[in-house]
Order: structure tokens, then C-alpha cells, then sequence
């Protein structure tokens, strides 16, 4: 049988805020490295043998990062970019990827399923895992991936071995004495939620137990759109899908339940903590990226993303500073860093989704300063791509053009702007905005009106299919 790669590419990482937010969570961006950690899992799985084109499952609105990000390794000429109206877990992800196979790929290979999310450092030993799970798969196996426990860890499920290659049982996140007991005894291991399944025989036990999964995918898949390198599954039929694991739904109940053991150096990264364990320190087991001072500082996460900071006589704590937030917490605290992500959404605030700087298909926009009535934008227009034609109701917009050259549609004029060159476009005129040349085009846009939310757009014409 083949390999089919199928990267799960969902989730937001409100652990790790406020460097991941929903529309920049954290397999997008480089935690460590140069590379995000999308990026290193499909360099992991390129390095796989017998393996067909990818399958990437991922949330509608990171879409464009996603294909950015994969097209900049430029080691896939085909690959499979499912797309997740709504989110419902990881069941239902895998039962679509599944269908979407059986429907338009390979219908007897075995399913490869990896988060997008984790580090693996032990490489060979990780490509040495597949291939024994793959054999399992093979024989019949609905196979996951055991990690070796490294301590004991409450923030993991995990996966108690019976005989042979058998799981006897999956057991929820345990409390610190449980944990230790586990650890001990040498026959569990951590919940890596890694899998190899045989597409047919997967299909099968969902249907055997959950049908309603199997069923809503198969019609969302069904009635799913093709929009270029996008499969979108369609929406109605999606938000009928149970939202649960495919742990809860399937690995737990199923009788064919088969693990591989995984000593292949594998985090999740799911906390500060986890990132600061994982990362090289300096002779005070200080963890620093960006523009850092210290004095007296020891076992400490210091992260600066847009300007200096500066700690004195601080033990065993992180500071993680963006554009518009900083997080100050003792390291103990990591887990409940998702508790200030769930209060920013319940106070309405958007602090939890985005950041200043947006990324969009054609480049991205960075906000400068907010106030009532006006705000100040810096944007950045990649060689030849053009925004929408659109129009805004409540706004009118300057252009300033600081490098590059633009081509401005302004109603039913078209002009080109130089450098220190701008124009004005009133509310309700059709405008677009392109980049003729082979740099980058950057340009201050200073927004005036009585509404200046993103939502205030109208789009007659788009490249990327955007209608809202």
C-alpha cells in the first residue's frame, strides 16, 4: 500500500498567546528555527518513502498562509489543501481527508495522519516509527503512535500497551501521582495523536461506531467546491458533524487498536513551558529571542517582539511581548494562559485573533494607530499581485505611496503612483490597489469615517475568490 499524508493543519494554540492567535495560530509560525512547524512536519514527510502528494486539512482563514508556507518549500509540486468551514475537531478532519481520498485519490492506502503542530527531532528514528506503523496498518491495524514518557506529565493522555502490539487502553489526562505510577511502570506512554489507518478499514469502523460522522463528511465532501488548489467541504452539511476526537469517537471503542512505540524526541509544544524546555539557554537557563537587557535573571522564557525589554532580578518567569500585548506569568503557569485567551473573547476583544500586522494573499497590513474617528495602516503589496475591486460605505481612504510603485483604480480613473506620490478615494468609489513592479510596494494608508472595521467591504472583483 501507498502512503497518504494527511496534515491536520486546524487549531489555534491559545497556549502559546500571544504570539498565536486564531488568524496566525502556532504551526504557522517559528518557534524554533527558521521554519514553521507546518513547514518541518512536510520536510518530515518528504523524507518518507511510498508516499503520495499531501493532504493538508486546514481552517478556512489560514488558507492563504498555508499555501504560502508550503509553496516557499517548494518540494511539493502536488499536494491537497482541504478547507474547514467550521471547525469540528479532529474526527471529523480525518473522516473528510478520508473520503476525499477514497473519492478523488488513492482508495487503498494507508493514511498517515500527523498534526501540523509538533516537533520531532529524532528524524531517522520518526521515519523508523512509520514504517512499522504502516506494517500494522497493513495487517489491519487501526495504528497509533506511542511516546516514550520522558516525566510525568499531567497536560497528556495516555496509552497503556497490552500484549504485543495491542492497546489495552487510552486514559485521560492523569493528576501528577497517576502520572508517576505510569512513568514507572513502563507500560505507557504519552497520546501523541498520530496515526496510521487503513483508508477502508477506518471509513468502516466509523461507520460501525458513529455513523453521523461518516455521513455528514461523506455529503459534505460530496458537496464540497473546488476553488484552484482548495477543496472547500461544504458548510451545511459539515456543521452537522458531531464535534469530537477521533480519540473519543473511534480509538477508544474500536477493538483494532494497535501501538507503535515512538522514541523519537516529540513535543507538542503546547505551553511556554514546553517551549522554554525545549530551547537552548544560557549559562542561567535564561531562554531569549528579540531585543533583551537583563540583570539578574535565571530560568526564564524572555521573548521581545517589537521592541527592548528590559528585566531585572526575575526567577523562573516569561515575558512574551508582541505589538499589542505582553504576557507576564510565572513559567509554573503556562496551562493557564488559554484562561486570559477565553476572558479576551468573552470582553469581546480582538487581542485573541489577530495581531497588528495581518497577513493577506497579495501581502499584508500592519495598523499603527487606532483611534475613534481615524487609523493609520502600513501596507505591503507582494510584485504582481493586486488587492480586490471594492468599495467602503463609512471610510475614506489616503494612499501614500513609500516604495515601490502602485497602480491605483480610483473609480473610473487608473493613474500610477511613484514614491512620496498619493491619492484620495472617498467613500462609495470602486478602487483597487495593485503592484505593477518587482519589489515589494509599500504605502501609509490613513483611514477617516465613522466606521473603520474590516467587515466594511465590498468586493466586485477578486483573484482569491473572497466575497467577504
Amino acid at each position: 500500500m501507498s502512503i497518504q499524508p494527511v496534515i491536520l493543519a486546524g487549531g489555534t494554540g491559545s497556549r502559546l498567546w500571544p504570539l498565536s492567535r486564531e488568524l496566525y495560530p502556532k504551526q504557522l509560525i517559528n518557534l524554533i528555527g527558521s521554519r514553521s512547524l507546518l513547514q518541518t512536519t512536510l520536510e518530515r514527510v518528504r523524507e518518507l518513502s511510498d508516499t503520495l502528494p499531501p493532504i493538508v486539512v486546514v481552517g478556512e482563514e489560514h488558507r492563504f498562509l498555508t499555501k504560502t508556507q508550503i509553496d516557499e518549500l517548494g518540494i511539493f509540486p502536488e499536494y491537497h489543501l482541504l478547507l474547514e468551514p467550521v471547525g469540528r475537531n479532529t474526527a471529523a478532519a480525518i473522516c473528510g481527508a478520508a473520503l476525499y481520498a477514497q473519492r478523488h485519490l488513492d482508495d487503498n492506502a494507508v493514511l498517515l495522519v500527523l498534526p501540523a503542530d509538533h516537533l520531532i527531532t529524532a528524524t531517522e528514528a520518526f521515519a523508523a516509527a512509520v514504517k512499522e506503523a504502516v506494517k500494522l496498518a497493513e495487517k489491519g491495524s487501526l495504528t497509533t503512535f506511542g511516546i516514550v514518557p520522558e516525566h510525568p506529565e499531567t497536560g497528556y493522555g495516555y496509552i497503556a500497551r497490552g500484549e504485543g502490539s495491542r492497546v489495552r487502553s487510552f486514559v485521560e489526562k492523569p493528576d501528577l501521582q497517576t502520572a508517576e505510577k505510569y512513568v514507572a511502570s513502563g507500560e505507557y506512554f504519552w497520546n501523541s495523536g498520530m496515526f496510521a489507518f487503513p483508508s477502508k478499514m477506518l471509513l468502516a469502523e466509523l461507520r460501525q461506531h458513529n455513523p453521523s460522522i461518516v455521513e455528514s463528511m461523506d455529503e459534505s465532501v460530496q458537496r464540497g467546491t473546488r476553488d484552484g488548489i482548495f477543496f472547500r467541504f461544504d458548510r451545511e452539511a459539515m456543521e452537522r458533524c458531531p464535534d469530537d476526537s477521533i480519540d473519543y469517537v473511534l480509538m477508544e471503542k474500536t477493538d483494532k487498536a494497535a501501538v507503535v512505540k515512538a522514541d523519537i524526541g516529540w513535543s507538542d509544544i503546547g505551553s511556554w513551558r514546553a517551549l522554554w524546555e525545549l530551547s537552548e539557554k544560557d549559562e542561567h537557563g535564561n531562554v531569549l529571542s528579540g531585543d533583551v537587557i537583563m540583570e539578574d535573571v535565571e530560568n526564564s522564557l524572555i521573548r521581545a517582539g517589537d521592541t527592548l525589554v528590559a528585566a531585572v532580578g526575575l526567577r523562573d518567569t516569561m515575558v512574551v511581548e508582541t505589538a499589542d500585548a505582553v504576557l507576564v506569568a510565572p513559567v509554573s503557569r503556562a496551562q493557564d494562559v488559554k484562561k486570559i485567551v477565553e476572558k479576551l473573547k468573552k470582553q469581546g476583544r480582538n487581542e485573541f485573533q489577530i495581531h497588528r500586522t495581518v497577513y493577506r494573499p497579495w501581502g499584508s497590513y500592519t495598523t499603527l494607530e487606532m483611534r475613534e474617528r481615524f487609523q493609520i495602516k502600513r501596507i505591503t503589496v507582494n510584485s504582481k499581485a493586486k488587492l480586490s475591486l471594492q468599495m467602503h460605505h463609512h471610510r475614506h481612504e489616503h494612499w501614500i505611496v513609500v516604495s515601490g510603485m502602485a497602480r491605483v483604480t480610483n473609480g473610473d480613473k487608473v493613474v500610477l503612483l511613484d514614491e512620496n506620490e498619493s491619492t484620495y478615494i472617498t467613500a462609495g468609489t470602486r478602487h483597487r490597489l495593485e503592484n505593477p513592479g518587482t519589489i515589494p510596494l509599500e504605502l501609509i494608508e490613513v483611514q477617516i469615517g465613522s466606521y473603520l472595521g474590516e467587515d466594511d467591504i465590498v468586493r466586485f472583483d477578486d483573484d482569491y475568490g473572497r466575497r467577504e
